[in-house]
């Protein structure tokens, strides 16, 4: 599996991915590697219809997409992989899945959460996890829309004063 962009969205396939990201970085295939989703038939349904029709989309476990980048049979198919935390993708690292560069792009405000950017928000487990990505030396950046300019994920987090 080609990985060729790997976004952290709460929202996984919405408009933005299904429309522009997924078009900006060439991928036939979008999934959503999301344990919840994957086991929630009415909310798997809901994101597959939003993506577009000429793309592939699959809404996998994080334990499922790790076995599939290791599958040999699909060591040609050029995803965009879109996860809903830090922590996801912390745990995909973990079961092998090589990545260097992650797009922050959305992370929908809850109680208790640091507002970051006007579409990105931080918990504490968020900012423990985008730690041990910097530490295991992986490029986070920050951008909502590929039309909009990337900044450094990590000094975002520096300046709001979370690290």
């Amino acid at each position: 599996m080609i990985i060729k962009w790997l976004r952290i969205d709460s929202r996984l396939i919405h408009g933005q991915v299904a429309n522009n990201w997924v078009n900006h970085v060439g991928a036939s295939t979008i999934i959503a590697a999301n344990d919840s989703a994957a086991k929630d038939d009415l909310r798997k349904t809901l994101l597959l219809q939003v993506a577009p029709g000429r793309t592939k989309s699959y809404v996998m476990s994080i334990d499922k997409t790790a076995r599939c980048y290791k599958n040999p049979s699909y060591e040609n198919l050029d995803v965009l992989l879109v996860v809903e935390t830090p922590g996801d993708v912390v745990r995909l690292i973990d079961q092998g899945v090589e990545v260097k560069e992650v797009n922050v792009g959305g992370i929908t405000f809850k109680e208790g959460m640091t507002l970051i950017s006007e579409a990105v928000s931080v918990s504490p487990a968020d900012v423990e996890a985008f730690k041990e990505l910097d530490k295991r030396g992986v490029k986070l950046t920050l951008q909502q829309l590929p039309n909009t300019g990337a900044s450094d994920f990590m000094n975002r987090l520096k300046s709001k004063n979370l690290i």
